[in-house]
């Protein structure tokens, strides 16, 4: 998945300046769901800063989900349900590299329940392209599309991709300290 990142900032007497234009540097088509891909945009683990970081605020496998007060933008491209269906897929090797690149979305997941997990963070997100299903406790549903937007306040839910072709949501996660269900 490529995705170009700008980054804007301040020199040091505080004009405004580009401090970087290129490729996301953390991004992952999955060999095992084809069709599924993510690119980590900015993560900021704690209270954000208007400082540029040290280094680079992404990482290829490390934590998703931020502390209370950070926040997360990441887009991830969603393959169809079906796709698991297909003769020949390996749903242990694809859960396996789901765990590898985003171990801490991985432990959210309901075993009994595909798909389901609870966040502690509010979530905004933006459908890009296509179109996907929020699924809420006891099946509730509603069918996003292009241009649809989402504000999940840490709820359980699972994301559904019924079309035949993926789906792509942009997503800011900002942690909370007040996480729903505690």
């Amino acid at each position: 998945m490529k995705v170009r990142r700008v980054v804007a900032g301040n020199d040091a007497s505080g004009r405004s300046v580009f401090l970087s234009d290129d490729a996301v540097p953390h991004s992952h088509e999955y060999q095992h769901l084809p069709g599924q891909a993510h690119a980590r945009i900015w993560f900021s683990g704690g209270v954000p800063s208007t400082t540029p970081p040290e280094g680079e605020p992404t990482t290829d496998e490390g934590p998703l989900f931020p502390a209370a007060g950070g926040s997360s933008f990441v887009i991830v491209q969603y393959a169809p349900d079906s796709v698991a269906f297909q003769p020949g897929f390996d749903g242990a090797a694809a859960g396996g590299e789901f765990a590898a690149k985003l171990p801490d979305l991985a432990a959210a997941m309901e075993p009994d329940s595909p798909g389901m997990h609870r966040t502690q963070s509010l979530d905004l997100g933006v459908v890009l392209d296509g179109e996907i299903w929020l699924e809420l406790d006891g099946g509730a549903e509603t069918l996003l599309r292009r241009g649809d937007t989402i504000v999940q306040l840490a709820g359980r839910h699972a994301w559904r991709n019924k079309s035949d072709q993926p789906a792509t949501v942009a997503f800011v996660l900002t942690g909370v300290s007040d996480p729903a269900g505690s």
